[in-house]
C-alpha cells in the first residue's frame, strides 16, 4: 500500500513538473525549392529549412511514385500452364521431333508451312 502511494504522488509530481518547465513548440517548416528560386526568410522563432532540387524535376512525379511496385507471387497461372502445354506438344503426333509417337508425321506440314512464308516474303519484295 505505502509502495502504491508513494508510485503515485511520484508520478503526479513528475506530470507537474514536466509541464512546468515545458516551452511552446517551435514552428519549423521543411520545404523544397527548384533551381535558382529563393528560400522564403524565417519569422520570429520560426525555423525554415529549404531542400534545393534542378529545375527540371519542378513538375515531375515524386521518384517514390513513378516506379511500378514489383509483382508478387511470380508469373501467373495460365502462363505456366501454356508454358506446360508448348513442352508437351513437342511429343505428340504432327509435332516434326524424333521424340514420341508419329512424331515425324508433322514434318511435311511443317516445311510447307516454311515455304508458304519463304514465297510470300519474296512476292512481297518484288522477287518472281
Amino acid at each position: 500500500m505505502k509502495n502504491l502511494l508513494s508510485i503515485t504522488v511520484l508520478s503526479l509530481y513528475a506530470v507537474a513538473g514536466a509541464s512546468a518547465f515545458a516551452e511552446p513548440p517551435q514552428r519549423i517548416y521543411s520545404l523544397v525549392v527548384y533551381g535558382n528560386d529563393a528560400c522564403p526568410p524565417s519569422e520570429g522563432d520560426e525555423i525554415v529549412v529549404c531542400a534545393r532540387k534542378p529545375e527540371s524535376e519542378r513538375y515531375r512525379i515524386p521518384k517514390t511514385l513513378r516506379d511500378k511496385p514489383a509483382l508478387s507471387g511470380g508469373p501467373g497461372w495460365g502462363s505456366q500452364v501454356a508454358n506446360m502445354e508448348a513442352v508437351g506438344r513437342q511429343t505428340l503426333p504432327g509435332s516434326c521431333s524424333v521424340n514420341g509417337s508419329y512424331g515425324f508425321t508433322g514434318c511435311t506440314a511443317a516445311a510447307l508451312r516454311q515455304w508458304f512464308a519463304e514465297r510470300r516474303m519474296q512476292q512481297s519484295a518484288g522477287v518472281p
